[in-house]
């Protein structure tokens, strides 16, 4: 999902529209990534899209750059288009698709644009239901597959699915979003947190910490005694800055633990958050020449990771 700058219109008149859908036509086939739904709002959008290839980073900064530049270029406007950058959930495809889709294609009802989805034309939802041609990029066949093999039948039934959420109401799927990242049950979240367990994740990630196992500093420091052959005491307590173990220490625990400089520095007698920042700095360094040190230091993170 894209949202405008400062909840800004992004979409015009039909033309933007036009130009838009354009955009995911061409990056469809030439990034090879899967359409499921999307639906246009004036001021924001929501897409569900597959990435065989892994490539949604690049997907996502090419339409929204590309239609940013049309944008301006057109309406003779300056600066940017959208809020930030996109915002990205990962979705448990057998479990949540199908649901997520109807959630998507109910954006125009939920607004009060309209009463009915398959008059909203900037949907994805009249293909769903055989009203509308011209969409072939859209990855329909998926969902309609949940609903039966023959396709006219399948409509049918994917539309009865969409109009009892009007006619009842349905709980917003997106409530049960984890971290605001995952939406899937708990063995999919533990399948996506031991993917990530030990990686560098994107600052577009949101809350991202959330989604890595916590590592406690209190592990870090006990491994690094234990490879040195040091009390745990003469780590935590302040030292000289020769203290090797307790030097190593900190730079793991600056590095793989989620706690604020602040909260590491009293871990380590109190010092102030800007030094373990600088001691972080000066221990990257040192490993980039100690091919010894960068063995031990790779040997402890090995441990860190897993």
């Amino acid at each position: 999902m894209s949202r405008g700058n400062e909840r800004g219109k992004i979409f015009y008149d039909t033309a933007d529209r036009l130009k838009f859908l354009s955009l995911l036509k061409d990056y469809h086939e030439r990034y090879g990534i899967l359409i499921h739904s999307f639906v246009l709002m004036n001021n924001h959008y929501h897409l569900i899209i597959e990435t065989p290839k892994a490539n949604l980073l690049k997907v996502m900064h090419g339409i929204n750059g590309v239609y940013t530049v049309y944008y301006n270029r057109r309406h003779a406007r300056i600066g940017h288009l959208f809020q930030g950058r996109y915002k990205a959930i990962v979705v448990d495809k057998d479990a949540y698709l199908m649901e997520l889709s109807r959630y998507v294609h109910l954006n125009p009802v939920r607004a009060g644009i309209t009463e009915k989805p398959e008059k909203y034309t900037w949907s994805s939802y009249p293909t769903y239901i055989g009203e509308k041609t011209g969409y072939e990029w859209i990855e329909c066949a998926w969902i309609l597959k949940q609903f039966g093999n023959n396709t006219t039948a399948a409509r049918k039934k994917y539309r009865r699915y969409v109009e009892e959420a009007i006619v009842r109401g349905v709980e917003n799927p997106m409530k049960a979003i984890f971290g605001q990242i995952v939406l899937g049950g708990e063995q999919f979240i533990e399948q996506i947190k031991n993917m990530v367990k030990g990686k560098h994740l994107s600052g577009e990630i949101v809350e991202r910490t959330r989604m890595l196992k916590q590592v406690l500093p209190g592990e870090i420091i006990r491994m690094v005694a234990e490879r040195y052959g040091v009390n745990e005491n003469s780590i935590c307590a302040r030292d000289l800055r020769g203290n090797l173990p307790r030097r190593a220490a900190m730079y793991l625990v600056y590095k793989y633990t989620h706690l604020s400089n602040r909260e590491a520095g009293k871990i380590f007698g109190g010092i102030h958050y800007s030094a373990l920042r600088k001691a972080f700095v000066r221990f990257e360094e040192e490993l980039a020449t100690n091919k010894s040190l960068s063995g031990t230091i790779t040997a402890l993170e090995s441990h860190v990771k897993t």
